[in-house]
């Protein structure tokens, strides 16, 4: 990936990232068996096999979603992006949470190479989490889902017009959390972990 000139160092970064998402939460939706196999086709990304969506409405929907991040992302205002999965009742049965920090006042530029070489650690390990997950209901649906530290107001950007307020139903009781990679260093960390309903509430 060539570096572009005149950009920020979180520019730079917001925009590996976004890519990067992309690609982890469509494997995420592969792992998860939600749709058979025939929906994706295998490509390779940062030197690593992984998924890509072939249905034209589910590619679609996870580029505008995770893309619509990108100017959130650079300025620092996303926590958190989850991929959650809900039974026919709504009430969530597990979430893949990527939380991230970026540094802001991070002046120096940032190798593209060795950034992407922290984040594919992350693909490889993401593909043989499954052990890691529970078995979904036949009826489960999905969505993305991202937390911001503050809210943007409406109005002062399309992007910003875009997004909503989730209706997503709260687990009564904190999350059992199983924490599958994190990475720390200057201009970004970031940490993939699971969260799963406490035993008392859950619903498999």
């Amino acid at each position: 990936m060539e570096r572009r000139e005149n950009q920020t160092p979180q520019g730079q970064i917001a925009r590996v990232l976004v890519e990067f998402l992309e690609v982890a939460i469509t494997c995420v939706v592969f792992l998860k068996g939600v749709y058979p196999s025939g929906a994706f086709e295998r490509r390779r990304y940062m030197n690593v096999v992984v998924q890509r969506a072939c249905h034209p409405q589910l590619r679609y929907y996870i580029h505008a979603t995770v893309s619509g991040l990108l100017p959130f992302i650079q300025k620092g205002l996303v926590e958190r992006v989850a991929v959650i999965f809900f039974n026919a009742d709504d009430i969530p049965l597990e979430k893949f949470i990527f939380k991230l920090a970026m540094n802001l006042s991070y002046g120096s530029s940032v190798e593209e190479v060795d950034l992407q070489f922290s984040l594919r650690s992350f693909m490889s390990k993401l593909s043989v989490s499954e052990s890691l997950t529970k078995k979904l209901p036949p009826d489960c649906r999905w969505e993305i889902t991202a937390y911001f530290r503050s809210i943007p107001e409406a109005g002062t950007s399309k992007e910003a017009d875009l997004w909503i307020s989730t209706d997503t139903k709260q687990w009564q009781q904190p999350p059992l959390i199983t924490p599958i990679k994190s990475m720390s260093s200057e201009p970004l960390c970031l940490q993939l972990y699971l969260e799963h309903p406490c035993v008392s509430e859950s619903l498999f």
